[in-house]
């Protein structure tokens, strides 16, 4: 028996708790490109999460030949990278079930791993890619190697059950 994953998504608002007053990166002159993020300059760091150009600009997009998800490439925020994409790799364990249902084949294993990193310019860690390993058996009774195996299993299996009433 296998299980599902299913639910809604929602996406997270990077404007949501947003307020208009100025912060101090503000004050400083520098914009604030990642509204509701901290200010504050990790040691080691060119800047703040919430003047990170890079995870403002960062982009997902699947290479892969199935219909899901980000076909085209789509921004995602850092803290919702992670949810977002393992939502994204559930889309293609579905269609790895669906696709052996279809053609009365059976998932054997569906691996999902998530790559994570941490932003060169502002030191936040974020889901930066997944990957999605399935294996999917089909029967094939046409198969002369099929064919030669369940005859030999058929030598081996005569005699094996003797009922010997008296």
């Amino acid at each position: 028996m296998s299980s599902m994953i299913s639910g809604n998504y929602s996406y997270m608002n990077p404007y949501a708790g947003y307020s208009a007053q100025a912060s101090g990166a503000e004050k400083a002159g520098k914009p604030v490109v990642n509204p509701g993020e901290s200010t504050k300059v990790s040691p080691g760091r060119k800047s703040s999460p919430a003047e990170c150009e890079t995870c403002k600009n960062r982009k997902y997009q699947d290479g892969s030949d199935e219909m899901v998800s980000f076909k085209s490439a789509a921004h995602i925020s850092p803290q919702a990278s992670a949810s977002r994409v393992r939502a994204h790799e559930q889309e293609h364990v579905s269609n790895a079930y669906n696709k052996a249902a279809k053609k009365g084949g059976k998932v054997i294993s569906a691996n999902v791993s998530l790559k994570t990193a941490i932003c060169p310019e502002c030191g936040t860690s974020y889901v930066a890619g997944g990957t999605t390993a399935t294996k999917i058996k089909y029967p094939n009774e046409n198969h002369p190697y099929t064919r030669n195996r369940k005859a030999q299993d058929a030598v081996s299996l005569i005699g094996r059950n003797l009922d010997v009433a008296v």
